[in-house]
């Protein structure tokens, strides 16, 4: 078999340099095409439910969310096991399904089992899906820099402006805050002015939640023209809290500001964000979603930031906390150095040792055309390139110059023996 496949080559020449040049331009599609990212993703192939309840303590989380979804969870096909977290006001839920499993059928399958779950939650507790990422899918972090605004109107701005804008990449699954606070308005009560009044908690709860809001109307006709009536009631500054009215006390209403006190304040922080030691800052991580290529949502994310830049107050600038694409060039360099090496070392020691300069052109060509077929498989079983699968190709090249030095040399003696033979024999 293998000398008939020698014998087709060697009466066919044109015919394997057409299949080389094919497998090589098939080669540079497949890169182009392949998923570039530095680092291999070996996560589970996990989908994430988190649910938001603040103010209760772990075992309560635990006792009245957490238990309740992870109970109702199980019997999804295709998981492998289901993992969960309780911590003071939050809960997540770890939806471990099979490899193969595709993430987005899984996610589906979990979003119609929690809509048989939410009747078991507490009122107004609405558990949600992580963003469809990874383990590895923190591709580029960024902050914002800015000695006019404080953390609270960077943090307004971020997630106001910044955020909503960078979702819009391709690619890109979620745009997490951090740092800065989140503005709130903060009633702070007189536990006896309250009790003068006859005043309840849950009475001034009622009454700001019910005043923050439109109302709308109904049409009327008057002098041949149509209005249409509604009721502005959405809270705009702090004097339209304390403004609001909770009862009647004597036939006199009793308003926020009887009391209390109303203040702009910031929103309970688990943590602060600080760069290099300089102070805190305010920013976000683009987390990209499952199968895209790193390297171009990166690109795009840098693009887009470039549009929002034209839009922030002056002064404000974004500064880069974390780019993967850095690692990721030096690794696709890495190969590219040692794929141009291997060529100058094998084509000097075969000229060399050889003085045949085509025996040398037979290694250039098998080298980069060995390559080529290396990214084709991996573009056919799904593999990203990364620091594993590029590092395993630098590796190989090296069996397959010592294969070729072997059997270059082999067939040059071979053909030289039988040269001298025919000579010495006419």
């Amino acid at each position: 078999m293998v000398e008939k496949l020698i014998s087709f080559s060697l009466k066919n020449r044109a015919v394997v340099l057409l299949v080389s040049l094919a497998l090589f331009g098939w080669g540079i599609y497949s890169v182009q095409q392949n998923p570039i990212d530095a680092i291999p993703d070996l996560s589970d192939n996990q989908v994430i439910v988190f649910t938001e309840w603040m103010g209760r303590s772990p075992q309560v989380i635990e006792d009245q969310v957490t238990y309740p979804l992870v109970s109702n969870l199980q019997g999804i096909p295709k998981i492998k096991n289901i993992r969960a977290s309780s911590m003071f006001g939050m809960s997540f839920v770890y939806i471990i399904f099979d490899d193969e499993v595709d993430p987005y059928w899984a996610r589906t399958r979990v979003l119609e089992r929690l809509n048989f779950a939410q009747r078991l939650l507490p009122e107004n507790v609405t558990p949600t899906l992580g963003p469809d990422g990874t383990g590895v899918g923190h591709v580029f972090w960024y902050h914002l820099k800015t000695d006019k605004m404080d953390l609270g109107e960077q943090r307004a701005l971020q997630d106001w402006y910044v955020k909503f804008a960078l979702q819009t990449v391709p690619g890109v699954a979620e745009v997490a805050s951090f740092g800065g606070f989140e503005k709130q308005y903060q009633l702070v009560l007189d536990p006896l002015k309250m009790q003068y009044y006859n005043v309840s908690m849950m009475e001034i709860m009622k009454a700001v939640k019910t005043s923050n809001n439109d109302v709308g109307g109904r049409k009327f006709e008057m002098s041949d023209r149509s209005y249409v009536v509604r009721g502005l009631g959405y809270i705009k500054d702090i004097k339209d809290v304390e403004g609001i009215a909770i009862k009647n006390y004597n036939s006199v209403p009793v308003k926020v500001s009887d009391v209390g006190s109303v203040q702009m304040g910031g929103d309970l922080r688990l943590g602060v964000f600080d760069a290099n030691g300089e102070g805190e800052v305010v920013g976000g991580i683009v987390v990209m979603r499952y199968g895209e290529n790193a390297d171009k949502v990166i690109a795009a994310v840098k693009e887009k930031m470039k549009e929002v830049q034209k839009g922030l107050p002056d002064g404000v600038t974004f500064e880069t906390s974390y780019d993967r694409s850095d690692l990721i060039a030096k690794a696709v360099e890495s190969i590219k150095g040692t794929l141009i090496e291997e060529m100058i070392a094998v084509s000097v020691v075969i000229l060399l040792f050889l003085f045949h300069w085509r025996s040398a052109l037979i290694i250039l060509i098998q080298l980069p055309i060995s390559v080529a077929i290396g990214f084709i498989l991996l573009q056919a079983f799904g593999i990203s390139s990364n620091i594993m699968s590029l590092t395993g190709i630098a590796l190989a090249i090296g069996v397959v110059v010592d294969d070729g030095i072997v059997m270059v040399e082999n067939a040059y003696r071979s053909i030289s023996e039988r040269q001298e033979e025919l000579n010495s024999n006419p």
